[in-house]
């Protein structure tokens, strides 16, 4: 291989001093440009050159290896040596080497992609770390915060950016948006990123071009066929479409009488030509199954376009065109604080499916909670396997704060996903011990507690908020906050906090059970048979599956009201020793990170303390 030194352009990003703002989130390099780097000219290359405190590296291409991004680093007697087949591993290798990893890796998963729900407008649904970093009225591009995005995203592997909100615009499709849509791909591609879009499935009839959006009409696909080829015209690798149909209010194959599958078919045949895909999303509810229970509703409305019988092949097949990926949140309700698993990951035999999780913490606390949400999706993990999974998602939590994230903590959840999308194997701990080391640079074991912290949170948040398996009992409009006794005569009954916990003077809890609602019935064994049973059902899902008397006595003895109450109490003083935690760091963390962090943790804690004040009174209530 011919060898070639480098002359590297300085990149945008960390060239000079920084406030201790966040703002360099765990890439805290210093710019050394000592070491010389041999081989193709990319970002991989003036990564190194700018950051590696080694004398030489040498990239090189390897065609033999597998056709992914994964990679190899080898110390050679010369130097370190990092092989890949394509340029974006050898971007990987080269974060992974200022990591101070060794040896070979691969990414599980060849989809790993954050779903931004920004809007046109700039705003943000579900974001709490300010304005959109992609879209704004005067839709001007900030070509250098986009490269610090993109950059950040490919030290952990991400590859895939949707750049706007599941309830999309029809004007995304218009020609003014995809030609911003081509310049941000162009500024992301070189960090190994494609993008995507969320596509309102009306877009051709709201844009007032054909007058139905009905997917069996002929001039609705020619519509889509045109509109597909004026974006890869535009934007050759344009990954595809991500879709949100008939749920909560948008528009769908359903108006028309149609199938998801029809749906999600027309907008795979005009990707089809280009390598596109679409992602669907299963997260539906309402008229089409009224008054049945929201998280069955998922697995009645797609399990039968699974299973087809193929009078031509004589074999079963999903009903879904190849190149559509069915994209669902890990639980069968809403990204709430702990849910089981969703059972549509076990019905899906036959077609693509991907994991949706939510990186920015809608029910967790939002911008003002710590909650680290590594051990949340490894719990996930522990019921989905992995390897049926074509690809994950994360909802992102990325705004125009100085610190992206709103909470300094939350960068945290931002690198796990990152990290577990590439190696799901990886654990809670391991990630914890990468973001703190190179977030604050603070060492083990100096970073035991604050470890101890972090890993230790999201069962903090399910203890103060929703122990036990309750549900959805988040005050209505901003799910901040608790709201036990939350019903609204001009609001679907499932969005209200009464339908969920269901107390009364009898007892607490929802069934269920095959006696109740029969969600129990939808998931594999052993767990259909697991949580049938209030014998067997874990106690942390005992009142998401069955209503119990408040005299039904927990695995410690103590009565259901006895057992929240306790719960509540042992969320509370968990937050305190997370203060108590922070105030004995203060020596090891900057002046304004540590002030910033401290605020929120007291507001945590004040938080905690009303939600445990609300629950316990509003459920004693009920045994007086």
């Amino acid at each position: 291989m011919k060898k070639i030194l480098l002359v590297v352009p300085i990149l945008f990003f960390f060239i000079s001093a920084y406030a201790e703002n966040g703002s360099r989130l765990w890439l805290r390099y210093d710019t050394l440009r000592t070491a010389k780097v041999t081989g193709p000219d990319c970002k991989a290359a003036q990564v190194l050159s700018l950051y590696y405190k080694g004398a030489q590296v040498k990239l090189q291409l390897d065609e033999s290896m597998a056709d992914n991004d994964g990679y190899r680093i080898e110390e050679q007697s010369d130097a370190v040596c990092i092989t890949a087949r394509k340029q974006s591993g050898l971007l990987y290798g080269a974060f992974a080497l200022l990591r101070g990893e060794k040896g070979s890796s691969a990414p599980f998963f060849g989809l790993r992609i954050l779903n931004h729900w920004d809007n046109i407008d700039g705003s943000v649904e579900r974001g709490y770390a300010g304005e959109s970093i992609f879209w704004n009225e005067k839709m001007l591009i900030d070509a250098k915060l986009i490269e610090q995005y993109a950059m950040a995203n490919a030290s952990i592997g991400i590859n895939g950016v949707v750049l706007n909100n599941v309830n999309a615009s029809p004007k995304m499709l218009t020609r003014a948006y995809i030609n911003k849509v081509r310049e941000l791909a162009d500024l992301m591609r070189p960090w190994g990123i494609t993008v995507y879009l969320s596509v309102n499935f009306g877009s051709p009839k709201a844009l007032g071009e054909v007058d139905t959006a009905d997917p069996l009409n002929p001039k609705v696909r020619r519509w889509w066929q045109k509109k597909a080829k004026e974006i890869y015209q535009q934007i050759p690798d344009f990954g595809g479409f991500l879709v949100k149909a008939n749920s909560e209010g948008q528009p769908g194959p359903f108006d028309y009488g149609r199938t998801h599958a029809d749906g999600a078919n027309m907008l795979a045949e005009a990707l089809r030509p280009f390598g596109g895909i679409v992602m669907w999303r299963s997260f539906v509810y309402g008229a089409a199954h009224k008054g049945e229970d929201r998280v069955k509703q998922a697995v009645s409305e797609f399990a039968a376009l699974d299973s087809l019988y193929d009078q031509n092949t004589k074999t079963v097949r999903s009903a879904f065109a190849d190149n559509v990926i069915l994209q669902s949140k890990n639980g069968p309700l809403d990204f709430q604080p702990r849910e089981p698993y969703a059972p549509i990951f076990d019905q899906m035999k036959h077609t693509p499916q991907m994991a949706e999780l939510q990186i920015t913490q809608e029910y967790l606390g939002q911008s003002e909670h710590l909650v680290f949400l590594a051990p949340m999706w490894k719990e996930f993990f522990s019921f989905v396997s992995p390897s049926i999974l074509k690809g994950i998602a994360g909802v992102a939590n990325v705004g125009l704060d100085n610190n992206w994230c709103g909470h300094h903590f939350a960068q945290a959840n931002w690198y796990a996903f990152g990290r577990l999308a590439w190696d799901p194997t990886l654990s809670s701990e391991q990630i914890a011990d990468e973001w703190l080391k190179q977030t604050f640079s603070v060492q083990s074991p100096k970073n035991s507690q604050l470890m101890s912290m972090m890993l230790r949170s999201r069962e903090a948040c399910v203890d103060y908020m929703m122990p036990l398996g309750l549900h959805h009992i988040f005050k209505f409009d901003h799910h901040m906050g608790p709201e036990p006794d939350g019903f609204k005569a001009d609001y679907p009954i499932e969005w209200c906090p009464v339908y969920y916990h269901k107390a009364d003077q009898q007892g607490i809890g929802f069934d269920r059970s095959s006696e109740g609602t029969g969600a129990t019935q939808q998931y594999r064994e052993p767990y259909r048979s697991i949580y049938e049973k209030t014998s067997t059902c874990p106690e942390q899902y005992l009142l998401w599956f069955h209503h119990l008397p408040w005299t039904y006595r927990t695995l410690s003895g103590r009565t259901i009201l006895e057992e929240l109450e306790y719960r509540y109490a042992r969320g509370v003083k968990e937050v305190e020793d997370f203060v108590e935690i922070w105030q004995q760091s203060k020596p090891l963390i900057d002046a304004q990170r540590w002030q910033e962090v401290d605020e929120r943790l007291h507001h945590q804690l004040r938080d905690a303390r009303e939600w445990q004040q609300v629950c316990t009174s509003y459920f004693a209530s009920f045994t007086k």
